[in-house]
This record gives structure tokens, sequence and C-alpha cells, in this order.
């Protein structure tokens, strides 16, 4: 169950109803996303996986972290590791998370917050579960994103922005049978907390059994639709969709998600991420953590990062893990 709801969604703002001559997206695939694990060996569904990055673009990589219930010592997070040359989102649907950075970002997530890093030049970054957590075991459940920058602002200066679980718009859809919360960019007229170089929009959206969201969505944005947890359909033709499954949509202004009537008793709605962004559509040069336009320059940010170029590790974080050049968050 999300942590941010609402008692009565008829009291939210309502989503437009969709202008006459509304184009409603068609669904082009449905993929399901494997199962893995990452960084200390948390468990993972690797949603873009085997999705062309023309069809993501301007995204490149997402995680749906959990959800899973920890036992006792069982938490686990990541290393130190490097990032060039993108943005970072994780946004935790229930648990918590502590982030530090070597440019001075940093804090503790939870609960329907959410972090957005941009690494743009370079960063050295860690995230992991706080310590009483690792102690109790719990509930842990959430999603990281990564932006692609364009060519212009893969060298602007890190930033972090800390967006608390109470500044994302809530808005419900028309027949109030669906919670839209907003967490960046402009929806309906709402707009999100989160400051994003590369224009996008990013909706995490519950939607009641039988329910139908007409999302009015930008006609210059790619559409995605990831299922966090539940069945139903997207699109005007009916896709079915469920847990961990990613849909891709076609043009058009207007994303149609519906629930299904009859859910599983543990997920008693549909759960779904909605994703949306102008596409860069500059060539991609992406390896482990770096993602650049060259090869020459994934080359030269190891070799910064080797250097000691892309940062240092604060002193008071030095007893955690050492620093690692890994693939994962």
């Amino acid at each position: 169950m999300p942590a941010v709801t609402v008692e009565d969604t008829t009291a939210l703002p309502r989503v437009p109803l969709p202008a006459p001559g509304t184009v409603r997206r068609r669904t082009r695939s449905v993929t399901t996303a494997p199962s893995g694990f990452e960084g200390e060996g948390f468990p993972v569904r690797r949603a873009f996986a085997g999705v062309d990055l023309r069809d993501l673009d301007p995204f490149i990589h997402m995680d749906q972290m959990g959800e899973v219930e920890y036992a006792p010592g069982e938490p686990k997070g990541t290393s130190w590791h490097p990032h060039r040359g993108f943005e970072t989102v994780t946004y935790i649907i229930d648990g918590t998370f502590e982030h530090a950075d070597s440019h001075g970002g940093g804090g503790t997530i939870s609960n329907g917050d959410t972090q957005w890093m941009t690494a743009g030049g370079g960063v050295l970054h860690i995230e992991r579960p706080p310590e009483h957590l690792v102690v109790s075991g719990g509930l842990f459940h959430g999603l990281q994103l990564w932006v692609n920058l364009p060519r212009a602002q893969k060298w602007v200066e890190p930033r972090y922005q800390d967006l608390r679980a109470n500044s994302a718009a809530l808005l419900a859809s028309q027949d109030a049978g669906a919670l839209l919360r907003v967490i960046a960019g402009e929806v309906g007229g709402h707009t999100g907390p989160g400051s994003t170089y590369t224009p996008m929009a990013m909706v995490h959206a519950t939607v009641s059994p039988g329910a139908t969201l007409d999302l009015p969505w930008r006609p210059d944005f790619n559409a995605l639709v990831y299922v966090l947890s539940g069945a139903g359909s997207v699109g005007i033709d009916g896709a079915p969709v469920r847990t961990g499954q990613l849909a891709v949509l076609g043009p058009g202004d207007t994303v149609t998600v519906r629930g299904a009537v009859h859910q599983e008793s543990r997920t008693p709605a549909l759960d779904v991420v909605v994703l949306g962004g102008r596409p860069i559509r500059e060539p991609i040069a992406m390896y482990g953590p770096f993602v650049m336009n060259t090869r020459q320059e994934v080359v030269e940010a190891f070799e910064d990062f080797q250097a000691g170029r892309l940062g240092s590790i604060p002193a008071q974080r030095v007893p955690h893990a050492a620093v690692r050049g890994e693939s994962g968050q």
C-alpha cells in the first residue's frame, strides 16, 4: 500500500476531461521486467530491460526496488560509487533510505519522499537503509529512475533536491477513482515539485478496480506506463498489463489507464508510474555509472574517477563501505 494516500479523493482537484479531438495514445509494446539484484544485494526489477533506448529517450534506466519485507539484519543499500552525465531520481513508496554525496547533498527519505540528484559533471554518492532499519527490518519499496542530460548540460554542477511527500501535487481523476501524485512536470494544470533539466513528467497513480484514468499528456513527450502492482489495461486499445510490466505508448495527447475489476487480495488497486519527456535525440555512450555522448567521454569519466576528480567521500562517511565503480545506484 503506497504511503501517500487520502481519505477522500473527491475533495481533490480533478484532472480535466479530454478536449474534443483528443488523440488517445495506443500501446506500442508491453514488456516484462526481469528480476535481479543491485548494490549490496537488494532485489530489483529491471523495468526498461529489452526496450529500445529510442523509445525510452530521455530516460535510460529504471529499477523497481522491492517490494520486500526485510527480516532484521537484511536491509541493504549501495557502497560509494560515481556518476556523470545524468540524473538519478529515487522515489520511496514505503520504507526509508539515506543518501549522501561528495557535493554536500544528502538526507533521509521515506514514505513518499523523492531525492533528485543531478550528477552532472561528476559526483560520488551512497544510498543505504538507516541503521535502525537494518536492525529491525521492515517494508521497503521504491523506484530509481535515470534521466539523461543533453550534451549542453552533462557538465553542470551537481545538485541535490529533497522532495518531501507532502510537496507532491495530489489530483483525482474525473470520477475520483484514481489518485495521482505528481512528482515532476505539469499535468492537468498542476505542477510537481521536481525541478528538471530535461522537460519531463513523473506521476504515481493508484487506479481503483474498474476505474478509468484519462491523463492529459504533452504530445511532444513520449509516454511510458510501468505497473508497480496490480492488474489493468493501458491505451485506447486496452492492452492488458500486470505487476512488473512496462507499456510504451504511441503518439497522442492522452494516456489511458484502467484498473481491472478483479484484483488479487494483496494488491487491492492498480498502481502505476506514468513517465514522459521530450526526447533528447543525441548519441548515447553508456557504461556502468556513466552516460555520455561518445565512448571517449566514458573513458575519460573512468580516468577522472580513478584520479579522484569526481569528488571525495566526506570525512564523516569514511567508515562506510569503500568507494567503487559499479553499475548500480
